[in-house]
């Protein structure tokens, strides 16, 4: 996958443009935020700090301080416009509050989950919803376990590769190119958390899937969502009329009752940085997930 890693200069523009109109369409960032703040709730942790990472446009901040509200908070994105978003959702979502004596302030910082521009041991909990998808996972998770504190706790979402299966087989009629994002799969994942040092892993998928009317209204939400195509393999230059006409068809090919489906394989994962953190590793190499925890919890 190394030639189609997503250009991330792209990636910063393309949310930056996204930012405005983000909320309009992010049913699934939504829907996954907020699954990963149940997920949360049934677990111990009274964090001092807490590190949204891939911040977006600010959703999951006042939901994170209603859950924890002594805790500072620190947003952390890539694209400028979103932090600046996240910065005015915060203040109308805190009221006079944020006028109060004692009351934590929002720290926000452009930067990418794999250069996290934050001291080692400085955050007791990290939160990333359907942000770390964008990165290597050798990178980010090594970044992840620089940054938290001994007995911190990071708690994420990201996409697997079967995410958006249908516009990638319509495409597929076209041409080779990657017209969809390229996602990393599960074990991936998990051999990335346990290589950085990460320790008590648990991964799991959920399948989502959204409905459209067409196939230009799923590409039309892409493109407000900032996801377009970012790989570097993509092809470049417009695409005609008559190739679009024929990936339209294609994906006509899909339509169900209530409409043309758009899935998403979402991982959810869990992890801890122990004190002297272990290894979730097997003797054969393989990536150790208990059993009672690849489930809905």
């Amino acid at each position: 996958m190394s030639e189609y890693r997503p250009d991330k200069k792209r990636v910063a523009q393309s949310f930056s443009a996204a930012a405005e109109h983000y909320d309009d369409v992010a049913v699934l960032q939504r829907q996954t935020a907020d699954e990963l703040l149940e997920r949360l709730s049934y677990i111990t942790i009274e964090p001092q700090t807490i590190l949204d990472l891939g911040a977006g446009t600010g959703r999951n901040l006042s939901l994170l301080q209603k859950r924890y509200p002594h805790a500072q908070l620190v947003a952390v994105d890539i694209a400028p416009q979103m932090l600046k978003q996240a910065e005015k959702r915060y203040r109308h979502d805190q009221g006079i509050k944020r006028w109060l004596p004692n009351q934590p302030r929002l720290q926000a910082l452009a930067g990418d989950a794999e250069a996290i521009p934050l001291a080692d041991n400085s955050v007791d909990l990290i939160y990333a919803n359907l942000a770390l998808q964008w990165c290597d996972p050798k990178r980010c998770f090594s970044e992840i376990f620089r940054v938290l504190k001994p007995q911190g706790l990071l708690m994420f979402t990201s996409l697997g590769p079967d995410t958006l299966t249908e516009l990638r087989q319509a495409w597929a009629e076209v041409d080779t190119y990657p017209h969809v994002n390229l996602f990393y799969d599960m074990h991936d994942v998990g051999d990335a958390m346990t290589a950085s040092g990460l320790a008590d892993c648990v991964l799991d998928m959920e399948p989502y899937t959204l409905s459209y009317n067409d196939a230009m209204s799923v590409m039309r939400d892409l493109k407000i969502l900032g996801a377009r195509n970012v790989n570097e393999g993509r092809r470049r230059g417009l695409t005609g009329k008559q190739l679009m006409q024929k990936v339209i068809s294609s994906y006509e090919t899909f339509r169900q009752a209530d409409g043309l489906p758009a899935s998403y394989e979402v991982i959810f994962g869990h992890a801890w940085k122990l004190a002297q953190s272990g290894q979730c590793r097997a003797d054969d190499d393989s990536v150790y997930i208990p059993i009672s925890e690849i489930k809905r919890l």
